[in-house]
């Protein structure tokens, strides 16, 4: 709500920072669910659901709507992501398949809340932003591994710090206004480039047994 509050009143760099707390929260309250065995102390809340609602609103809802509402992507192109980012993103949170063996995810795992910071802090020209976010919603409907920073256990001692890193580097940019000559945002390209293709490369280099 913070954040949607100051998506509305168009203080961007809040917005983000927001997110980025969200994002962190949402990285550690998972394992804090199973240390403290909230399934026995508390079966009556469905945790999962809670956190597919809450990612759902954080990942995709305000993403889209800061997106559309800042002028990245606006005019038809603007409706266009809308339709694609929100809808697609619907039929992919309540997909059963979207969980892989190790703990990965089956496909893009629709973060465009990490998109949309980084197109934030790099600006491109809207036809740019309308081609990845396309191709990335279509993503999440191929098989195409992306890891879990947590969860899968591959790389782990890799994919955590990058994780780390990525929200360190995300809280600056947004800290900064998305200022053009920072450096936090070459921290956010190479932590996302590692982040979206390491799942894709653990598939093309299977792990020995």
């Amino acid at each position: 709500m913070l954040a949607m509050l100051a998506a509305v009143d168009g203080e961007w760099d809040l917005m983000f920072l927001w997110l980025v707390v969200a994002f962190f929260v949402d990285g550690i309250d998972g394992p804090l669910a199973r240390r403290y065995n909230v399934k026995v102390n508390a079966p009556e809340f469905d945790g999962v659901l809670l956190d597919l609602i809450i990612d759902y609103l954080t990942y995709v809802f305000i993403p889209a709507f800061a997106l559309f509402k800042s002028g990245l992507m606006d005019g038809w192109s603007g409706w266009v992501m809308i339709i694609v980012v929100t809808f697609a993103s619907a039929m992919y949170f309540c997909d059963t398949r979207m969980k892989t063996k190790d703990n990965s995810f089956s496909g893009f795992p629709g973060c465009f809340n990490m998109l949309v910071l980084v197109l934030f802090a790099l600006s491109p020209e809207w036809w740019v932003c309308l081609v990845i976010v396309t191709v990335l919603s279509a993503a999440m409907f191929v098989p195409i591994k992306f890891v879990h920073p947590v969860r899968t256990e591959r790389w782990r001692l890799v994919t955590l710090p990058m994780a780390l890193a990525w929200t360190f580097f995300a809280g600056w940019a947004a800290w900064v206004d998305f200022h053009p000559e920072s450096w936090a945002h070459w921290g956010l390209v190479i932590s996302s480039l590692y982040l979206v293709g390491a799942g894709a490369v653990q598939q093309v280099m299977p792990a020995r047994a």
